[in-house]
């Protein structure tokens, strides 16, 4: 995938479905604890989030089913590709994500891997909610008016 900088940062992996399978509500920032043969390999640029998911799991979250291939070099030393991977959130955060799966029936989905300006690699999650078919087509209607508005006013 294409690296894009975008305030600092260098983007490595999107979750572009996520925002056409959810409703967005909030937004935080986590770090990522990962091994050297992750970093280098994140830093290559081939990994996916598309399916991931975060859980909890003994009070700490926990981002589930990413994948980041094996480390070209690696060796002995390289990682398992879809291993969990925990996430580093401070407590009230992490409360806050639990209360809104158990109670509230959210989800939890990673946005977007990326390393930050001082070189970090840091995950955007989103608490979100399901969109039903129906709020899919619709999404897709607006998406879609807005492009023809754009190609209407652009001809004047």
């Amino acid at each position: 995938m294409a690296k894009k900088p975008e305030l600092g940062r260098t983007v490595v992996a999107q979750n572009r479905k996520a925002r056409h399978n959810y409703f967005i509500e909030e937004t935080m920032e986590a770090g990522l604890s990962l091994t050297g043969t992750e970093v280098k390999s994140l830093r290559g640029g081939r990994s996916s989030i598309a399916e991931a998911y975060v859980t909890e799991e003994g009070g700490e979250a926990w981002m589930v089913n990413s994948d980041i291939p094996e480390y070209a070099s690696g060796n002995r030393f390289n990682h398992e590709r879809k291993r969990p991977r925990k996430l580093l959130l401070h407590k009230r955060q992490i409360n806050v994500l639990i209360g809104a799966i158990q109670r509230e029936g959210r989800t939890v989905v990673p946005l977007e891997v990326y390393f930050n300006e001082k070189g970090r690699a840091k995950v955007q999650i989103a608490l979100a909610t399901g969109k039903q078919a129906h709020d899919k087509r619709q999404s897709i209607k607006e998406r879609d008016w807005k492009r023809q508005r754009a190609r209407l006013l652009a001809r004047r």
